[in-house]
């Protein structure tokens, strides 16, 4: 008698019917399709412009085996992912090839040896059911709802028990690990897990992860900026991934952001949560560099004029910075005496140049700040769970088509995050609290029309 493998299908039957329960009694199957870049092809964009190189060429959608599950690890049925600008690095093998993470990580340990492969399964957001989880794991269990945040470490240090972002084996999984949540199944640490917000969809509930956590950590928490009621804050980008969720938590704190955008409906998405401050950066024309390696210390004062008349002759506070090279410069000038300019990311470019007069003579600080720890993550999750933050979800593809959901990220065509379903066969599942959804429903949906 020849017994049929068992299939991702019939995972996904057993979710679409509620049947959570049995979930944990279904055979794993010993592959999966998920959205990969090929170590064999990490030079196929060389002498190429960044802007030129297209995610559409390099990301696949292929069948992978399933990795062994170790201890204190959990499998997750993936029902729905997200894009964020580490896809669109990795696609891009800038400013390194991921492969390099695989092959460290692969040396740390015999089960780690399981991420270094000629493939790299990426993707640091997910929504989905847990499917497994191994040894010593006792919080989750088969069935559960959950989202995962995109922090992996070891803790074998103990640098990393105060702050478990300063784990010197600290890695941001989909991204410096393999098997991520671009995926149908993704191996993550239990410790990854956070309860789904009820009132959203699953393409909903999986694409704040990465982006909210980060700016929680960035802007709210006191290893950040720790941003205070009646703060003037300056944000670059404000109606993208990470800046709409800064936008959010400036507003829902008291504080007072000033919105920084790149064309007219973006600058209608800002307001439309609640800003009242924006620059249209390109309306105004601002040209903080003369050329490659000379910034404009005019320009830098030009903008800083606009940003007081808008706030009343106020300076910002905080300065929420992550395009890098191409704003740095006027982001410490413009930012007030003792203020905090607090930096992640750099999307721009990340040798960043700034006229240092201006910031040791007038005692402003820059702090650097990477994801979040567990427990920022979570309270980050928290504020959506409770309805305080709202995804910035505008647009979602299908797994097959994550190649033009990153070149949309690539090439900045998008607002907010841009989705990706996985399992789920169609927008809209996985919503359990009706309810509460018809009370925030504009808001969750608020990118959705753009």
């Amino acid at each position: 008698m020849i017994l049929e493998a068992p299939t991702v299908k019939q995972i996904l039957e057993a979710i679409l019917s509620d049947e959570l329960d049995a979930v944990g009694g279904l055979e794993v199957p010993e592959s999966y399709r998920g959205v990969v870049v090929r170590k064999d092809e990490a030079d196929m964009f060389a002498g190429r412009d960044s802007r030129d190189k297209d995610p559409r060429e390099s990301l696949h959608v292929q069948d992978v085996a399933t990795p062994e599950l170790g201890p204190g690890e959990a499998l997750v049925a993936v029902m729905a992912s997200a894009v964020n600008y580490n896809t669109v690095w990795t696609s891009i093998f800038e400013p390194v090839s991921t492969f390099g993470f695989l092959e460290r990580y692969g040396r740390l340990s015999p089960l780690t040896k399981r991420h270094d492969l000629p493939y790299h399964v990426v993707g640091s957001d997910l929504a989905g059911v847990v499917l497994r989880t191994g040894p010593g794991v006792n919080l989750w269990k088969p069935g559960d709802e959950v989202v995962a945040h995109c922090l992996s470490v070891e803790l074998e240090s103990h640098e990393g028990h105060d702050d478990t972002m300063l784990d010197p084996e600290q890695r941001i999984w989909g991204f410096e690990t393999n098997f991520g949540g671009l995926a149908e199944l993704a191996l993550v640490k239990a410790n990854q897990l956070m309860p789904k917000p009820s009132h959203l969809s699953w393409e909903e509930a999986a694409s704040p992860g990465l982006v909210n956590s980060t700016a929680y950590r960035q802007l709210v928490s006191t290893n950040g900026a720790a941003m205070k009621l009646g703060d003037t804050v300056l944000i670059w980008g404000a109606s993208g991934g990470l800046g709409s969720y800064a936008t959010q938590m400036a507003l829902a704190s008291g504080a007072t952001p000033v919105c920084v955008v790149s064309s007219p409906d973006k600058a209608d998405i800002v307001r439309s949560m609640g800003a009242e401050l924006v620059i249209d950066r390109t309306a105004e024309g601002y040209r903080f560099w003369t050329d490659e390696h000379t910034q404009d210390p005019r320009e830098w004062r030009r903008f800083g004029a606009k940003i007081r008349e808008l706030t009343g002759g106020k300076d910002p506070d905080i300065v929420f910075e992550h395009p890098g090279r191409e704003t740095f410069g006027a982001s410490v000038f413009v930012a007030r005496k003792g203020g905090t300019i607090v930096t992640c990311a750099s999307t721009s470019g990340y040798l960043h140049q700034f006229d240092n007069r201006y910031l040791w003579m007038n005692l402003k600080r820059i702090i650097g700040s990477h994801f979040a720890n567990y427990r920022e993550a979570y309270l980050a999750n928290d504020l959506i769970a409770t309805g305080k933050i709202h995804p910035t979800l505008s647009k979602v593809y299908p797994l097959e088509q994550t190649g033009q959901a990153a070149y949309d990220v690539h090439r900045n065509l998008h607002q907010g995050k841009v989705g990706v379903l996985a399992l789920a066969p169609e927008e809209g599942l996985g919503v359990r609290d009706e309810e509460k959804r018809s009370r925030y429903v504009d808001a969750i949906n608020r990118f959705r029309s753009r």
